[in-house]
């Protein structure tokens, strides 16, 4: 059942990148574009996510266990730390250059998008050298 539950989720958030225009890099540029010739649409796709998460995460944080019976993990720490402002901005920098973020590049490689698939395998190189640089870095 976990493993249905996993792939029906990750289809319906495929499908809804698809419909929101998510997995076309012109229309993320366009948005990204404030005094250029800016699409606004995106806006209304992420304020959704938000209100969605939103009620999510509240009705989350009084659980201990997920709908499946699993145990539930949820971040703990509110801090703020350079790691984090430093990610985000490398995290827009690449979303805002490549016009994907990690979701609908997956989405857009799997439909064939030869751009996304350059972007998806520079993401994967991206994470295994922080893995290799964090396991010097621990002894």
């Amino acid at each position: 059942m976990q493993r249905i539950s996993e792939f029906v989720v990750g289809l319906l958030f495929g499908l809804g990148l698809m419909l929101s225009g998510m997995t076309d890099p012109s229309k993320v540029i366009g948005f990204l574009d404030l005094f250029g010739q800016w699409d606004p649409s995106l806006a209304f796709v992420m304020g959704g996510a938000i209100a969605v998460a939103f009620f999510a995460f509240a009705l989350a944080k009084k659980r201990t266990t997920n709908f499946l019976g699993g145990a539930l993990h949820l971040p703990k720490s509110t801090q703020i730390d350079k790691r984090l402002v430093l990610g985000n901005v490398m995290f827009g920098a690449g979303w805002g250059l490549a016009g994907f973020c990690p979701g609908p590049a997956l989405v857009s490689m799997a439909a064939g998008q030869d751009k996304a698939l350059v972007f998806v395998l520079a993401m994967v190189f991206g994470m295994i050298v922080y893995e290799l640089i964090q396991r010097r870095k621990t002894p």
